[in-house]
């Protein structure tokens, strides 16, 4: 079920202390005459401060006209029209605006000035995220010390800054929910919505089965018609989107870190038509990682992803359990130890994968399902051996625990 405050904290907290921002563009013009300048006097501050009070306001109200009234003469609102219609889409818990004063510069009439976007979802984001922004003001004509939002785009300020958007904040999406399940589409891929949903919500109660932490058993679930979102993720395994059908990711408070506000996942856009028993299975994968979040942040990866297969299959008949050709013939071939973090994710990934899982298999059967997830525990400690506390544990090495997961294989997929 999800979790959090049962009503909405949508609090503006416009603080006028210095604080880090990020945002998109800088401005290309050079100080100077008609150039962005440092100098703001307070009562820009106080107006700049005003206008993302009120845009805040309207946001929160859910006032569509107090909104686009935020907006600079001559403004296009089409995109902030649809930036409006997504968030009143999503069950915001707390949203609200942070200016930094400092950041506050002068482009002709006009300001430049850094805002932190701060987000929390309810039921599924245990803190606000703080997402950097950019925006541009301009004073209201016949209104002295009011001004009105300009713009949202600074594009080379983003790429410096790395900014990765919320596919919310880049065009229009659909929202859907289950269950636990908020589920982020757009206007080709929510068709899929219904049965993909339908997926996330069972597969929440499968994983729960096995996984045995404290988890929020909810989830964020992207499931949009390009691969833009999924490939602009960090620290993508393998770097490459085209490689994975899914991926789970932590978001955190801040971009520079903080705690984790909640552990999320995307799917890629080929797997949106593949409903069924394989989508399934890949669905309980990445909810295992949701699930175990960060109690495997420094376990090896054989162990971290041989977990989600693991606990992936538990809801298939033995029969049904499918496995590469290629993992077959290097398992006949004889595995000689278990692959390292380095080369996991190569071309030879589904050999890997199929090792990791049926090295958790034996040691399930073998020792105990428990045995599993002390074996993490213990293997995720910081400067853990994981050779050490294998042989430790259970009394064999990598070497040994490959070649038992690769008799395994054999004798259930080779032919007679």
């Amino acid at each position: 079920m999800p979790t959090g405050s049962p009503r909405t904290l949508l609090a503006v907290a416009l603080l006028l202390g210095a604080l880090s921002g990020c945002s998109q563009d800088a401005p290309t013009s050079a100080p100077g005459a008609g150039g962005p300048t440092a100098h703001s006097a307070p009562d820009v501050v106080r107006g700049i401060t005003r206008a993302l009070h009120r845009r805040a306001d309207a946001i929160r109200d859910g006032d569509e006209a107090a909104f686009l009234a935020g907006l600079a003469a001559g403004q296009d609102t089409g995109q902030q029209q649809a930036y409006f219609a997504n968030l009143q889409q999503l069950p915001l818990e707390r949203f609200d605006y942070v200016l930094d004063p400092a950041s506050v510069v002068r482009d002709g009439h006009d300001y430049w000035a850094t805002v932190d976007v701060r987000l929390q979802l309810e039921g599924y984001d245990a803190v606000p995220v703080t997402s950097p922004d950019r925006y541009l003001f301009a004073p209201v004509r016949r209104h002295p010390g009011r001004f009105a939002l300009a713009s949202v785009t600074d594009a080379a300020w983003e790429q410096r800054n790395h900014v990765r958007p919320e596919p919310w904040d880049v065009g229009p999406v659909q929202v859907r929910t289950a269950d636990g399940v908020l589920g982020i589409f757009d206007d080709t891929s929510v068709d899929a919505a219904p049965a993909l949903l339908a997926s996330v919500e069972t597969g929440l109660g499968e994983v729960a089965a096995h996984v045995p932490y404290d988890w929020p058993h909810d989830v964020v679930v992207y499931a949009l018609s390009d691969d833009a979102f999924l490939t602009g993720i960090e620290d993508l395994p393998g770097g490459d989107p085209e490689t994975l059908d899914g991926v789970a990711f932590p978001v955190r408070a801040r971009p520079d870190g903080g705690p984790i506000a909640s552990t999320r996942f995307a799917l890629n856009p080929r797997l949106l038509d593949a409903a069924g028993p394989a989508r399934d299975r890949l669905v309980r994968h990445e909810l295992t990682h949701v699930a175990v979040g960060e109690h495997d942040d420094h376990a090896p990866v054989w162990l971290s992803e041989g977990l989600a297969e693991w606990v992936s299959v538990q809801a298939l008949a033995p029969e049904e359990r499918r496995i590469a050709p290629e993992a077959v013939d290097a398992a006949e071939a004889g595995l000689t130890d278990l692959p390292d973090d380095d080369s996991f994710n190569d071309d030879d990934s589904a050999v890997h994968y199929a090792t990791a899982w049926w090295a958790c298999d034996y040691l399930a059967g073998t020792y105990g399902e428990d045995t599993l997830w002390s074996l993490l525990d213990l293997m995720d400690e910081p400067g853990a051996d994981p050779d050490r506390v294998l042989r430790d544990q259970v009394g064999i090495t990598t070497r040994e625990l490959a070649r038992k997961a690769g008799k395994l294989i054999v004798a259930t997929y080779s032919e007679p």
